[in-house]
């Protein structure tokens, strides 16, 4: 029953394993003109698909009430969008005297370059007892950034490697990505209460889609002879995707716990995981974009497949502690208040001079 359970919990990252595999065992299904056709299916008819439904699940009217600390949106922002794929690319600068796979490398510098997820980030600030209102808003309002800000940052760090022109690649973001998100939210003020009362699988159904674009990704590959990936860059990647994951988030603790940041620790809690966290309900789709016709897609897709199981197993694993720093900040925090109320009232001063015996 255990394992059962398990695989029902798991079964997005088991499916990801069954879809590599099944590409590898018969990569003409999902090939372009294979019997999938994914150059239809998958590139506009899955891509918005996954976006309608993101349109339809976000909760606007939740994200109000945390758009006024400015501050906070700005460091998440700015430190996903631009701090993040900047360092990457002066990291790989270093790499790329490495025998590492350059497309892997690649696939790398494209994992800074994406938006925050809708859901990890949410639901680990959420684990922790976080401020919940600004993941929820960061993780959105950087969504809606990506579709525009992740393919200038794709096309700026890795130059022309796309063979697809870049009206053409932003014409289809309108049409796959902007036009189905927006259409969702429509759709969501009509039936808004249906939404709230029957709960959709809104992440479930989003997931099985992503499946189907992975799996033609890979069926490209493993049916392009020339492509060949080494063990020895892949156990690299891996040792390298949490390396920067937990330097990361040590880097983001650091700078919002300072004295004068003005951060909350449930603040420091949201920061932490929207600023390292990366999507790739949103991700693959746009490589798929992007990338649309090369040979090396698959490769480059590979460390944000690596990056999106890594995020949600790290940040699982130090919820506790991360947990339990918070709490004992905000009881240290509650006691450095208390006397400083206590003076500001006859009662407390009161209270003050029986203690002290005055």
């Amino acid at each position: 029953m255990r394992l059962l359970e398990r695989m029902r919990k798991d079964w997005f990252m088991i499916g990801i394993v069954l879809a590599i595999a099944g590409a590898k065992l018969e990569p003409s299904i999902g090939v372009n003109g294979g019997p999938l056709k994914p150059e239809i299916t998958v590139s506009y008819i899955a891509v918005a698909t996954i976006f309608f439904n993101s349109g339809l699940s976000l909760k606007t009217e939740e994200l109000t009430s945390a758009l006024v600390h400015l501050k906070l949106h700005l460091f998440i922002q700015i430190f996903t969008l631009a701090f993040f794929p900047a360092t990457i690319w002066l990291f790989l600068q270093l790499l790329s005297i490495t025998p590492i796979n350059e497309w892997l490398l690649k696939g790398l510098q494209t994992v800074g370059c994406m938006p925050p997820p809708v859901s990890s980030a949410v639901i680990l600030t959420k684990a922790v007892g976080g401020n919940e209102a600004a993941a929820i808003f960061n993780s959105a309002f950087g969504s809606f950034l990506g579709i525009v800000i992740t393919p200038l940052l794709l096309l700026l760090f890795l130059g022309s490697s796309s063979s697809v022109p870049f009206t053409s690649i932003f014409s289809q973001l309108f049409m796959t990505v902007v036009v189905p998100l927006i259409i969702g939210q429509i759709v969501r003020r009509y039936i808004k209460d249906w939404l709230e009362r029957k709960k959709p699988p809104f992440g479930a159904i989003s997931s099985s889609v992503l499946l189907m674009i992975i799996y033609t990704t890979f069926c490209d590959t493993f049916s392009n002879p020339n492509i060949d990936l080494d063990k020895f860059s892949l156990v690299l990647i891996l040792v390298i995707i949490f390396s920067i994951q937990l330097s990361f988030m040590l880097l983001t603790f650091v700078f919002s716990t300072r004295n004068n940041s003005g951060f909350t620790p449930a603040d420091t809690v949201a920061i932490i995981f929207c600023s390292t966290h990366k999507s790739l309900t949103l991700g693959i789709p746009m490589l798929k974009i992007v990338f649309a016709g090369h040979e090396h897609l698959s490769l480059i897709s590979v460390p944000l497949l690596i990056y999106h199981p890594a995020q949600i197993l790290l940040g699982s694993v130090l919820v506790p502690t991360i947990k339990s720093w918070m709490v004992s900040r905000q009881k240290k925090l509650l006691q450095t208040r208390e006397p400083l109320a206590n003076l500001n009232n006859p009662e407390g001063l009161e209270f003050l001079s029986i203690k002290f015996g005055h």
